[in-house]
């Protein structure tokens, strides 16, 4: 999985995005000030910025945010002098209008999720985005779910509507590097705009994977501060940008201030870095959402069960990010087992 080709690769952070899950999407301005103007300062190119969810997504469903969409951009913005500034938009919780106060609270890039074989939600947002004048970038969810060829042929759909990029989530960290380099492959032959890459850190392989994304031919790459994000964590940011270098790839980032940005990102934004922990690695092994590991746990302690056994059964329904409302269900189905054991 060795990178051959010393290509660029633009290094994308969404830290003060999905770092939110780990936190119950209770950042504060302060902390989103300091942690941008730090990555700004660093040469990070892309600061991504929001609610864990993305835009319009604070709910009771899914956690209330601290602060407004509105409030997280405008603050960020003030300080993100160098590095354009993203966010996350998933349809059903994003609206057009969400995309429109987006743009015009300066947001650079707009990435428009959707889950591995559900492209055709993508196309409106994408097109009002380039309407807008943003970059527009398609994102596959749980993109375990789904081989090679199917990803491939959504991500041509997302490039047909209008997608400047196109990026996969390892959304549940179920990735090997053998994993990443047939989907990445099979894409970059069937897209001819930039493919990138998201990984999570369930089975430890976050950093790897991304090496292989980039040895397959991605050329964008996301990573967190410290890893900082949902269960166990994202690609860890200043590690990554240290691999890539080693391997020779140009990411235009100065490692020794990135490295002072994560250490303030440890010391103020969480309560301690991301850990492989037994339940994150039940996530990963059964491909289930990582941002599902705090709501397993409540509803697995409430009915007396085991977390592990309730991200089997989730993996075994294929239960999907937004479909939160399964995990009490099947919390309940194991509780009924049990008592009829």
């Amino acid at each position: 999985m060795t990178p051959t080709e010393h290509a660029a690769v633009t290094v994308h952070d969404p830290t003060l995005r999905d770092g939110q899950h780990a936190v119950r999407h209770q950042l504060d301005r302060g902390q989103i000030q300091a942690y941008a103007a730090a990555a700004d300062a660093a040469g990070v190119p892309v600061v991504e910025i929001g609610h864990g969810n993305g835009l319009g997504a604070s709910s009771h469903q899914v956690g209330h945010g601290r602060l407004s969409d509105a409030e997280m951009l405008a603050t960020a913005r003030q300080v993100l002098t160098s590095s354009r500034m993203a966010v996350m938009m998933l349809p059903g919780w994003g609206t057009s209008a969400d995309l429109r106060q987006a743009v015009h609270h300066g947001v650079d890039v707009v990435r428009v999720g959707a889950h591995a074989t559900e492209a055709t939600v993508t196309e409106r947002h994408l097109g009002v985005i380039r309407e807008l004048g943003a970059e527009a970038q398609g994102v596959l969810l749980m993109s375990h779910m789904a081989s090679p060829a199917q990803l491939a042929e959504q991500c041509a759909l997302m490039a047909d509507y209008g997608a400047q990029a196109v990026c996969l989530f390892d959304s549940a960290g179920h990735y090997l590097p053998e994993d990443v380099t047939n989907r990445i492959t099979a894409i970059t032959a069937a897209v001819d705009i930039p493919v990138g890459f998201h990984g999570h850190n369930n089975l430890g392989m976050a950093v790897a994977n991304s090496v292989a994304a980039v040895a397959a031919g991605a050329r964008i790459i996301d990573a967190c501060a410290r890893g900082f994000g949902a269960g166990a964590g994202n690609t860890q940011l200043e590690v990554l940008v240290a691999v890539l270098e080693r391997y020779g790839h140009s990411t235009g980032i100065d490692l020794r201030l990135l490295a002072d940005a994560a250490d303030l990102a440890e010391q103020t934004l969480m309560p301690a870095p991301p850990t492989i922990d037994s339940t994150s690695l039940a996530s990963g092994l059964a491909g289930v959402f990582s941002g599902f590991k705090k709501p397993v746990l409540n509803a697995a302690a409430q009915e007396g069960v085991h977390p592990w056994d309730v991200f089997v059964e989730l993996g075994r329904r294929r239960v999907t990010a937004g479909q939160e409302d399964m995990i009490l269900d099947a919390v309940r189905s194991l509780a009924a087992q049990g008592e009829r054991r």
